[in-house]
């Protein structure tokens, strides 16, 4: 039995035993109000479904017909509130029959139905037609099971909810059992698909992008007809992110008005398809890429989709962005709901790129240690023949060459100077030249007889073979087991090409979209359990594999390998509509940039820093005393505000997207802190820089006000209440080209 067949088993028991559900646990942090405890409730008698959570409420009702569909998702209701049972939908006309215009739940590809289906199945007869309805149902606590059947086929369907109590995110999934004693496939598969309130002007946001111009955010009316996000590419990709918002196009404050949201957990292919029909019913369908899909289930199997997430807020994009980032740290994450703040990291790639070797990686270590330097990382270029991207990939070896006595002596240097010790490596891949490669020719993906396409020189491991996920636990293991690893860099720098998998019969070759994704997720989970002292970053020539499924298994995403301090307010400003500043990495490096060419102060380029997990990846070895000593403060600076970006409210005052200025603000969750960050791209006319008007602070209370880099205008007062700085604002002194500046809030 393959590794990645054990996915296919879950039972119901499963999915109601408390707090495994993809670490979803329903406690709410300490010291913040719990808006509504998460329940799930079903009225028999109309047989309505009701979940609550946070300030939302989600009802959906079985009709007369059999059939689930969503009746409201919104803003909390009262516990009260009556909802009649579910009514068939009218057509209109022929064209269009009922079961299109209906706001289905999940539906299966059958009758007249036109709109996007939830499941397409053809059985051995080369039937097609999958008509689901509605069997039975299993509520507990803030979780629900809803079985659905095939009218005439031993088909199951269980659609699965869980509701967290302090955000109102609801997770959903679906399980696909197959009970008609011979094997089917799947040709198409969502997660569920979310139903917004009939209307017309709805505006969505996406992002989009490309190696080192990711997190592009995007905003375009819904419209009739289907918007599709997808990557086809084998993992998420960084021209579409698996995330969306929808809001009213009228609503201009970031916190203001009605948003409805949400992510697939699934780093494989995927697609997300938002769809107004013909009735103006706004309907968003998501899960695995139906391009080149199938998925063999046999008899007695169970497949089990990826998690789609979905979350309200009645107080705009800006709350929106926050209640993922909540959600994330306090039910996604490992070690959730207290995963571990971020340390400040060196990276030596900039300083050697693949020239390592103990005597520089010593030295390296020694100064980034005078910098307060919390963990060492040293990247590409320790293993096998690496020299250049050339060669190595594959084999697992330390090289002898450049360590001659093993990782050990460095690593016992790091700990020595007070710091974590972190390695790179880049499991699923494999150079041609590598004695991997040439032993084991046939473990790439391939089509037999066709070209092989190499990209950055490399080919793409076939993670779904049981014989290639043995092969990279055992060698990952047995580095982590020999080695003193604190954290693991796991990149990934292509996407696939001829993703074929002739080893297995043909029905079952296109299971590698999903055997591939689910035997990663395999292999970190099991490396996290054997070594729980590890932490793992999730990085693909930048932010090509970050969401919420890959969230899960890492600590830690790497955003993109663009590390211009001007260009990361863009980039980082995109990354947090969706995911939270508490693992977003962002890396001071040297000047002028190797981007852009573009030169800025080290003051400027940490402040743009420190609005994520601060790294530092600049080559030490070309620093001047002046650049360590500012480094130095800069990073006590930034230990002392670290919990309140990490893990605190983030709103956006300003954005770079709409001027030559950029303000971002973190509320600690106490509520005892604030930080924002202000920068200045170019002074024109002799404009002074906008006030800035705070948000999230506490207007009875009084805060002392400190300028952590820069400086405030003269006649900014010592001390003020939370009325004043949200009313009445504050001035800092910016003026020139690139700009910035930081200042502090702390309650008295």
């Amino acid at each position: 039995m393959k590794p990645s067949r054990r996915f296919l088993t879950k039972t119901l028991s499963h999915l109601f035993a408390a707090g495994t559900l993809g670490g979803l646990l329903l406690v709410p942090s300490s010291g913040v109000a719990q808006a509504n405890a998460a329940s799930a409730r079903f009225d028999s008698t109309t047989q309505v479904f009701r979940l609550d959570g946070g300030d939302v409420t989600y009802v959906l009702g079985v009709n007369s017909e059999g059939q689930v569909q969503t009746l409201y998702w919104g803003k909390h209701l009262p516990a009260t509130e009556h909802f009649d049972a579910a009514r068939p939908s009218q057509g209109n006309a022929s064209f269009d029959p009922p079961v299109t215009t209906k706001p289905h739940e999940y539906v299966g590809w059958g009758g007249a139905l036109y709109v996007q289906p939830d499941l397409k199945i053809t059985f051995p007869d080369g039937n097609r037609d999958l008509v689901l309805k509605y069997v039975s149902n299993k509520v507990s606590d803030a979780q629900l099971a809803i079985v659905m059947k095939d009218i005439s086929r031993e088909v199951y369907v269980t659609l699965q909810y869980q509701m967290d109590s302090e955000t109102g995110i609801l997770r959903r999934s679906a399980e696909i059992e197959n009970r008609t004693g011979a094997p089917f496939t799947i040709e198409q598969v969502a997660s569920g698909t979310w139903n917004l309130p009939r209307g017309t002007e709805y505006r969505l946001r996406y992002v989009t992008g490309r190696w080192a111009g990711e997190w592009n955010l995007q905003e375009q009316p819904v419209h009739g007809g289907m918007t599709v996000l997808e990557s086809r590419r084998g993992t998420t990709g960084s021209h579409n992110n698996p995330w969306f918002m929808i809001d009213h196009a009228t609503t201009k404050d970031q916190d203001e008005g009605s948003v409805w949201f949400g992510a697939l957990g699934w780093s494989g292919s995927w697609q997300i398809a938002i769809e107004q029909d013909v009735m103006q019913q706004v309907r968003v369908t998501g899960g695995p890429n139906a391009f080149d899909f199938s998925y063999l289930v046999k008899k007695g199997e169970r497949f089990q989709t990826p998690y789609f997430y979905g979350g309200y807020s009645s107080h705009g994009i800006g709350e929106a962005s926050r209640l993922l980032h909540r959600f994330e740290v306090d039910s996604l994450l490992p070690h959730a709901p207290t995963p571990k703040l971020r340390p400040v990291l060196y990276n030596s790639w900039e300083a050697t790129e693949f020239r390592v070797d103990e005597p520089g990686q010593m030295a390296l270590a020694e100064k980034a240690a005078t910098l307060g330097v919390e963990r060492f990382v040293m990247d590409d270029g320790w293993f096998g023949q690496r020299k250049d991207d050339h060669a190595g990939l594959g084999d697992w070896y330390v090289n002898p060459q450049k360590f001659p006595h093993g990782l050990k002596p460095l690593i016992n240097k790091v700990h020595s100077l007070g710091m974590e010790f972190g390695l790179w490596v880049e499991p699923e891949m494999v150079n041609p030249d590598s004695d991997l490669y040439r032993k084991h020719p046939d473990w790439i993906l391939n089509f037999p007889g066709r070209p092989q396409t190499e990209g950055r020189n490399q080919l793409v491991l076939n993670l779904a073979r049981p014989d290639v996920h043995a092969y990279v636990l055992q060698w990952l293991d047995k580095l982590l087991t020999e080695n003193d690893i604190s954290f693991i860099k796991w990149d990934y720098n292509r996407n696939w090409a001829e993703p074929g998998w002739p080893s297995v019969a043909k029905d079952e070759q296109k299971n590698v979209y999903v055997d591939f994704t689910r035997n990663f997720y395999d292999i970190l989970e099991q490396m996290r359990k054997k070594h729980p002292n590890t932490e793992f970053e999730s990085c693909s020539g930048g932010g090509s594999r970050v969401d919420l499924g890959v969230m899960h298994y890492t600590d830690e995403v790497w955003p993109s390998d663009n590390t211009d301090a001007y260009d990361r307010l863009f980039l980082q400003e995109g990354f947090t509509y969706a995911y939270t500043p508490g693992v977003m990495m962002a890396w001071v490096t040297d000047s002028p940039n190797w981007v852009n060419h573009r030169s800025v102060s080290l003051d400027y380029r940490f402040l743009s820093a420190m609005q994520g997990s601060l790294g530092i990846g600049a080559n030490l070895n070309e620093w001047k005393p002046e650049d360590f000593a500012t480094a130095k403060q800069m990073v006590a600076a930034y230990k002392g505000v670290r919990e309140t970006v990490q893990r605190g409210a983030l709103y956006r005052l300003m954005s770079p997207r709409e001027g030559e200025a950029s303000v971002t603000e973190s509320v600690s969750r106490d509520g005892k802190q604030a930080v924002t960050f202000a920068f200045l791209h170019s002074s024109t006319q002799n404009y002074p820089f906008p006030r800035i008007y705070l948000r999230g602070l506490d207007e009875n209370a009084t805060y002392d006000i400190k300028a952590l880099s820069g400086k405030l205008s003269s006649d900014t007062p010592a001390f003020a209440s939370g009325a004043y700085l949200m009313h009445r604002g504050i001035d800092v002194q910016l003026r020139g080209d690139f700009q910035a500046m930081a200042f502090t809030l702390n309650r008295r």
